[in-house]
């Protein structure tokens, strides 16, 4: 019987390490002689440091150093220009560099004692006199200082087409709309930690949290001036990321400056409160203009962002990029600014700028489907995009039409009553939404490596990452199948700087960019492995192609075909076939890169979401009974996995629509809620039914594994889904997330502020 294993829901293969313990984060690598840091944090949002007292903490008995401004070494000249390969443009933030704060919580000294208990009583004993200046960190207050940004790879918005304001101002219905979307913060369940093993040969060992070991080693070694053979980073084990370890975040840098100055291994942990200095999706202020015929064709759309960006490095987006190639409009403009504030520059949260931009593109598309009195997914398919406009490219792939079709049918829109206020459960307001999603199917640079020993065991390497998405399992999957090999003697090891080159984790881009070097590597080994049989005295396969053979249940076997009528049964294991060939070892190291053939398509991925609402009248109060999402992502490796990413995303949008918010206090410029008691995610009592539904389809262009990748799409779409769903169950249209029961309860004229309006040729919608 043939084996396979890709699309097959699989258990995940390092779910037993993480349940009985044995699978280690960064700050549980124990060692003799373990130094802890603690760091300081900044008590202002701008301004300089003008004298900092560690006298106190340093008489502590203990107390092994106090590192500021003051006393710490001058670095690498590299560290000046260098900064990661994610970065955004700019001049990447340097812990103690200097004397200037330029956000509050900023690092300014790291506390090293022989306990961390003693560290961190030690740091409450440093003084600190500070120059206070002006901070600014309200995004609307400075909205008149908007600029374009400095140009990031990806993140320009898409060029204008058409006669946009003409024909918007030519428009039978026309909506203009202002949507506000607050920080959102990464909050994942392993905080970031450092530890940093120091051999007596000065060699360190740098076990981090991370999504990307290549690009912390790279930064720690331009910043030290360190060969790469002096420092290893490894992370084998992530608890949750979601963009916020894409970057070298500052507890890697003070941890191996430590170690290196005082000669000994040094583990430096973040607090919670700590979380909150640096890692946030950026407060946004959006417009979508659209303009539509009568017949619900859209011949204008205008989609403008502002966003925060720090003083120091210009981060952006692609906020309005989905808006430029999800629908038919021949006549769009779009742009991005971002305003210079005193936070710590926004870092990429699953699906950066997507999960804003659909949310205002979606919400305001059921605006004009109200407005036209049509369904909203009948207007989304009247201006169905059959190619990229942005690109003007085919798609390599598209199944959007299937992914409305069959979650409308699961969640049952058909018994949809359009009117708002129209449906109800006792004193519960019913409301039925619905959104579209997008995300691009990426493919990036990758090697791997895979060793077949004379055992018939498989080793397959590379060094990305695993931040709980099942990387270890579906890797596992492509290899075992790949050579015929059972599940349990395939070794995937990961999250080590040793191993061959891959990106960070990162963009959803990871089971194709790994999956299709894994397989060229297990490939390389096929054809090693078939040369080897056909060599062998009175070989079965002498005169026989590779493509005659399949490797099947630890064997090399014929496959019977019309013209090729052997006896399938015929072949030899794996194992005698290394021992017969005098093979110990047998290994392959492969680069795999992206196809030509990709630049002629648009590669994304696509879904629908399905939301129902509970509202109560009397408290406003908001439930999700229930939410079905249908994903059109190529092929699945493995059901089980892509479930609970879908669902996780799912949660996640949950969390946006209707609770994460970081509040900013503008007076002291920092955020308030910065723990996870004020600061509000999903909880088991807030999740109820989930449906995720998956459309098959092929995509031979997309990469040589066929599949798209779905951790960020499962995030977008869900929070429009959900605001449209509150719209229909109130009547009440809240254009600010997340939507609490303040909102629902109050005004809705007055709780929002809107752009100036033009008048609709319509009738407007009963409220």
């Amino acid at each position: 019987m043939i084996t396979t294993y890709t699309g097959q829901p699989l258990n995940r293969v390092d779910g037993r390490a993480k349940v009985t313990g044995s699978a280690k984060y960064a700050a549980e690598y124990n060692v003799p002689n373990l130094a802890y840091g603690v760091v300081v944090s900044s008590a202002i949002g701008n301004g300089r440091i003008l004298s900092i007292d560690t006298s106190a903490a340093l008489n502590l008995d203990g107390v092994l150093q106090v590192f500021t401004h003051e006393n710490t070494p001058k670095l690498a000249r590299r560290d000046q220009d260098y900064s990661d390969e994610v970065a955004p443009p700019g001049s990447p933030f340097r812990p103690l560099h200097d004397s200037k704060i330029t956000f509050s919580a900023q690092p300014i000294a790291l506390v090293v004692a022989d306990t961390f208990e003693l560290a961190r009583y030690a740091a409450s004993l440093v003084r600190v006199e500070y120059d206070r200046e002006d901070h600014a960190t309200d995004l609307r207050a400075n909205r008149a200082r908007a600029r374009k940004p400095k140009e990031r790879d990806g993140m320009s918005p898409p060029p204008a087409r058409g006669d946009f304001k003409k024909a918007f101002a030519s428009s039978f219905a026309r909506l203009d709309l202002e949507y506000v979307v607050p920080a959102e913060h990464h909050n994942p369940m392993e905080m970031f930690a450092t530890t940093v093993v120091r051999d007596e040969d000065g060699i360190l060992t740098v076990y981090d949290k991370t999504q990307g070991v290549k690009n912390v080693r790279a930064y720690l070694c331009h910043i030290f001036g360190l060969a790469e053979y002096e420092l290893r980073v490894i992370s084998r084990y992530v608890g949750g990321a979601f963009g916020s370890g894409l970057r070298p975040q500052y507890q890697v840098f003070l941890a191996v400056l430590a170690a290196r100055e005082l000669k000994r291994s040094v583990r430096v942990s973040l607090t919670r409160q700590q979380m909150f200095s640096f890692g946030h999706r950026p407060a946004t202020i959006q417009r979508v203009a659209l303009g539509a015929s009568r017949e619900g064709k859209l011949e204008a759309l205008i989609h403008e962002a502002v966003a925060e960006t720090s003083k120091f490095e210009d981060y952006s987006e692609s906020v309005t990029t989905p808006s430029g190639m999800l629908y038919q409009s021949q006549n769009a403009g779009f742009s991005h600014k971002v305003v210079p504030l005193n936070v710590y520059t926004p870092i990429d949260m699953r699906a950066p700028g997507a999960a804003w931009g659909v949310y205002a593109l979606e919400c305001a598309l059921d605006e004009l489907a109200v407005e036209l009195k049509t369904d909203p997914i009948q207007l989304r398919l009247n201006n169905y995009a059959e190619r990229d406009l942005i690109e003007n490219k085919p798609f390599s792939s598209k199944q959007l039409r299937e992914c409305y079709r069959l979650a409308a049918e699961n969640f049952g829109w058909e018994r949809r009553n359009p009117e708002p206020r129209s449906m109800r459960d006792k004193n519960s307001l019913i409301g039925w939404g619905m959104a579209g999603g997008v995300w691009e199917a990426m493919q990036e640079s990758a090697s791997a490596k895979a060793v077949l020993t004379a055992d018939g065991r498989l080793t397959v390497s590379s060094a990305t990452a695993d931040i709980g998405t099942g990387t270890y399992t579906i890797m596992t999957q492509l290899a075992a199948e790949s050579l015929g090999l059972p599940i349990e003697n395939v070794t995937f090891k990961l999250g080590d700087s040793a191993l061959p080159e891959a990106p960070v984790e990162g963009g959803s881009f990871t089971a194709s960019t790994v999956g299709s070097a894994v397989k060229a590597a297990c490939d390389k080994l096929r054809k090693s492995l078939f040369e080897a049989a056909c060599n062998l005295p009175n070989s079965p396969f002498d005169g026989a192609n590779l493509s005659d053979v399949l490797f099947a249940d630890g064997r090399i076997q014929f496959r019977r075909t019309e013209h090729l009528p052997r006896d399938t049964t015929r072949g030899v294991p794996l194992t005698e076939l290394m021992r017969n060939a005098g093979l110990s070892v047998l290994e392959a190291e492969v680069t795999s890169e992206p196809d030509s053939n990709r630049d002629k398509h648009s590669c994304y991925a696509h879904s629908a979401v399905f939301a129902e609402v509970k509202v109560d009248e009397d408290f406003g109060t908001i439930t999700v009974p229930r939410i079905v999402s249908a994903v059109a992502a190529g092929r699945i490796l493995n059901p089980k996995t892509a479930r609970s990413q879908i669902m996780g995303g799912i949660v996640w949008g949950i969390g946006m629509a209707l609770e994460e918010e970081s509040i900013l206090d503008n007076i002291f410029g920092r955020f308030m809620n910065h723990n996870l008691a004020d600061y509000h995610i999903p909880v088991n009592a807030d999740i109820h039914d989930i449906t995720v539904l998956f459309v098959q389809e092929q995509d031979s262009v997309v990469n040589p594994i066929g599949v798209k990748g779905v951790g960020e799409l499962g995030l977008v779409g869900v929070a429009a889904a959900i605001a449209n769903a509150v719209y229909h169950a109130t009547g009440k249209r809240i254009r600010s997330l997340p939507i609490t029961l303040d909102k629902v309860m109050q005004d809705h004229h007055r709780s929002v502020r809107k752009l100036p309006r033009i008048e609709s040729r319509l009738q407007p919608a009963a409220h």
